[in-house]
């Protein structure tokens, strides 16, 4: 019995041994394991290094044919490696052009009616496929002519030269892995620890500024399933590994008695020291459901509105300073028809519905893209107030800051707007939200005519819808607002005029007409539109319906007629919930706090406080206005900037990249700066572009390069960061706007010569003896009558 006992209290402690070497076992094999890792992290990276910077591994080199933005062609010589296609000006003095990607490439042959072998390398997604920075760390590439940014044309002298560099690059895109795995068998890689640290260029820093959205056209190497897997891009130097291999070691002594668990988790914090913590140490604005909102019914019995005795004397009081085809901009109007918002406000109004863009902004095809975007247009229009009421006219530097949650898509939709301008009043606005992949500018002049009984707010101006990964832009006009029955009758308010909605990338329009009612029209003539939507002159479909209910569309070859949009109790209630800025955290100059005092006269039905209140603001602008104007100083506007060139309103802090899910994390917007919280800091590529013409919204800084220039802003959203670039689009537009300058005056001395010219060459013309055309008319008359005498004279002499 003593002896069981003995063998038993043996087997435990046997036991309990095996489990420590076990788990000391385990602990060592995880430290081998992680240094594994960082070992074969930092060979693949060597590896692409030495591939571009080894001058023996080339799969292809020669001189080919590439065109620019502006239709020319250039002749370059072009060295392929696996994964890149480096483009110099000359094969020997090595300028370096820019670097093509070919990882998120994709290859086709174009056909040409010149002489070679044409093909296209492009990025499917319209995306940049050039490398931030050069083979030696080059931050700008030689001069050249302006290189598309998405896609290059390329041209071979000949067929068969064409068909081999085809070949060639199919390799290079669809084997980068296994090409360098050759060559180094094959001996042509050089000894990578010798050079790699003096030439040592971030290549998966610029993989991701490149935006890999698809990995399934090439096979990935160990480092890059890794780093798609766990999103760990970091890349280690000797230094930086051997100071994690120290961390590791003292970790792995002093923590003998913690659990596996949290000591796997602090050498992971480790080995991704550079990657930025989450984002809850953002600051961003405080935003609020809203607590109440006014919807009006479809029809016409909403957009009545039944004048009292009372108000009646106040609106003849109002006729007496107008006459017929006045502008009302700088009429007092009576508080009694005020809406109790600022009409900033009211522009938000479009943006109920803005998830119909995230779903337009996924659709491949590009006829159902624009019938998605006249929906939401449409979709704007059903909001309105109980009876005839007009929004407050905004004070000069009002703005006004919301937003709206998209539960799909887990993304925000900003709202930002400024009164920038008061006489003429014109109001820009900013909407963004790059996670779902659009974008939307633009600025409103308001303009207001009285008729007699009638008057109209016209909105003149533009908005700009942009969907970020395809580079389209979509233009739209407003209808207008007419009002009737002021002096006699109902006081009614309509929509009318007709807006345009192009895309000139794709070809796609859109055309819809606001109806007034007519003069004997029934309930149903109440609201109504129609439109076509066109490809180039071709119409493809019909909409005709009532923008506050049901709008029918019709397809021209199916004939098949549907419902188009009808804002029914179901889907108002699955619209987008707004948010607005918490009231503490208002400005003064906000929208909600600056007509706080007007609101609540307005809600209490007290119409003279209202009056005074409005007085006050009013008031205060035209003293700031006279008191600016005496000292000769200029309103600066807060959020967004003036084109010199153009006229244009351009928001200052406008971020139109794509999103790149493995870099952008959260977009957040702080005293009106919109911004994106990124895990690491990458250079902003500006994507060359051609001017826009005055007439288009022109984006401020755009100018063509051979590659994409770097521009160092930092999307964290520090204030620091977003002063220095605010100072830096400042001084680009400057340098804009001197260049404009400059070429304007070359452009008046080419007139003025041109003028010199033509005034000389009428001076010589003047001076020269005038041609004898009727000299030598004379001379054959007086000889044609010599002949006849002499022939008469004949004839007589004969007979």
């Amino acid at each position: 019995m003593g002896h069981g006992s003995e063998s038993k209290l043996f087997n435990g402690s046997e036991k309990d041994i095996s489990l420590s070497s076990s788990k000391l076992t385990k602990k060592e094999s995880l430290k081998v394991q992680k240094k594994n890792y960082r070992e074969e992290k930092k060979r693949a990276t060597k590896e692409l290094l030495s591939t571009i910077t080894d001058p023996s591994v080339i799969v292809m080199a020669d001189w080919l044919k590439i065109r620019g933005t502006l239709k020319s062609w250039t002749k370059l010589w072009c060295v392929l490696k696996p994964g890149v296609l480096l483009i110099y000006k000359t094969p020997k003095n090595g300028q370096w052009v820019g670097t093509v990607l070919l990882n998120a490439c994709e290859l086709i042959e174009r056909p040409s009616k010149k002489d070679g072998f044409c093909f296209k390398l492009f990025h499917p997604l319209e995306q940049s496929i050039w490398a931030v920075k050069g083979p030696k760390g080059e931050a700008v590439g030689s001069i050249t002519q302006p290189l598309p940014s998405s896609y290059l044309i390329i041209r071979a002298a000949s067929e068969s030269d064409g068909r081999c560099w085809m070949d060639a690059l199919e390799l290079a895109l669809k084997c980068s892995s296994l090409l360098k795995r050759t060559m180094i068998r094959e001996g042509k890689e050089h000894d990578l620890n010798s050079s790699a640290d003096s030439t040592h260029v971030s290549l998966y820093g610029l993989l991701r500024a490149n935006n890999l959205h698809s990995g399934e056209n090439f096979p990935l190497n160990d480092s890059e399933i890794e780093r798609h897997q766990f999103k760990d891009p970091d890349m280690y130097s000797d230094k930086s590994d051997k100071e994690n291999d120290h961390d590791h070691d003292e970790s792995d002594n002093d923590g003998l008695g913690k659990s596996e668990e949290s000591d796997s988790d602090t050498s992971e914090r480790q080995d991704d020291s550079y990657v930025d913590p989450e984002p809850i140490d953002v600051k961003e604005t405080t935003y609020l459901e809203q607590s109440h909102e006014e919807l009006g019914e479809a029809g016409e019995a909403a957009q009545t509105e039944v004048v009292s005795e009372e108000n009646k004397s106040l609106i003849w009081t109002l006729l007496k300073q107008v006459r017929p085809g006045m502008d009302l901009s700088k009429v007092v109007l009576p508080t009694f028809i005020l809406e109790p918002r600022s009409f900033l406000d009211k522009l938000s109004d479009y943006y109920y519905h803005a998830d119909f863009l995230s779903e337009a902004a996924l659709e491949e095809n590009a006829y159902n893209r624009m019938k998605k975007v006249v929906k939401w247009y449409l979709s704007g229009f059903y909001k309105k107030p109980k009876g005839l009421k007009k929004p407050y006219n905004p004070i000069l530097g009002e703005t006004f800051r919301c937003m709206w949650i998209h539960p799909r898509t887990n993304s925000k939709t900003f709202y930002i707007a400024e009164q920038v301008s008061h006489h003429p009043p014109i109001s820009a606005f900013y909407v963004s939200n790059r996670k779902d992949g659009f974008c939307l500018s633009g600025s409103i002049l308001a303009k207001s005519k009285f008729y007699g009984n009638s008057l109209s707010a016209i909105l003149d101006g533009e908005g700009r819808l942009t969907f970020l990964n395809r580079g389209e832009d979509y233009v739209m006009t407003m209808p207008y607002a007419h009002c009737k029955g002021i002096l006699y009758g109902t006081m009614t308010l309509e929509l009318g005029g007709t807006v345009n909605i192009t895309c000139e990338k794709t070809g796609y329009s859109a055309t819809i007409e606001f109806k007034l009612k007519p003069f004997l029209g029934n309930n149903d003539s109440v609201n109504q539109i129609s439109g076509k939507i066109k490809l180039g002159k071709e119409v493809l479909a019909i909409l005709e319906g009532h923008w506050d209910s049901e709008v029918t569309i019709s397809d021209k070859k199916t004939d098949v007629s549907e419902t188009f949009w009808n804002p029914t109790s179901d889907i108002k209630q699955r619209r987008l919930l707004r948010y607005t800025v918490k009231f503490e955290e208002q400005g003064d100059f906000e929208s909600e706090k600056l007509w706080q005092q007007v609101t609540r006269a307005i809600n209490n039905k007290d119409q003279t406080e209202a009056t005074q209140e409005k007085y006050v603001l009013e008031e205060a602008q035209r003293k700031g206005a006279k008191e600016r104007k005496l000292k000769g100083e200029e309103w600066t506007c807060k959020l967004f900037d003036q084109d010199s060139v153009t006229g244009e309103w351009h928001y200052k802090y406008a971020d139109t990249r794509p999103w790149d899910p493995l870099n952008d994390m959260i977009q957040f917007e702080k005293d009106g700066a919109i911004q994106t919280k990124v895990r690491h800091r990458t250079p902003m590529v500006s994507v060359p572009k051609i001017k826009r013409k005055p007439a288009g919204q022109q984006k401020k800084g755009e100018c063509g390069f051979s590659s994409p220039e770097p521009d160092n802003q930092d999307s964290s959203g520090s204030e620091a960061q977003l002063l220095k670039h605010n100072t830096r689009i400042r001084k680009k537009g400057a340098d804009l706007g001197e260049l404009q300058s400059a070429i304007e005056s070359i452009k008046e001395t080419q007139e003025d010569i041109k003028r010199d010219i033509m005034a000389l060459r009428n001076r010589v013309i003047s001076n020269s003896p005038p041609v004898d055309s009727h000299f030598l008319q004379l001379k054959h008359c007086i000889l044609i009558l010599l002949m006849i005498l002499l022939q008469l004279v004949i004839n007589i002499l004969f007979k």
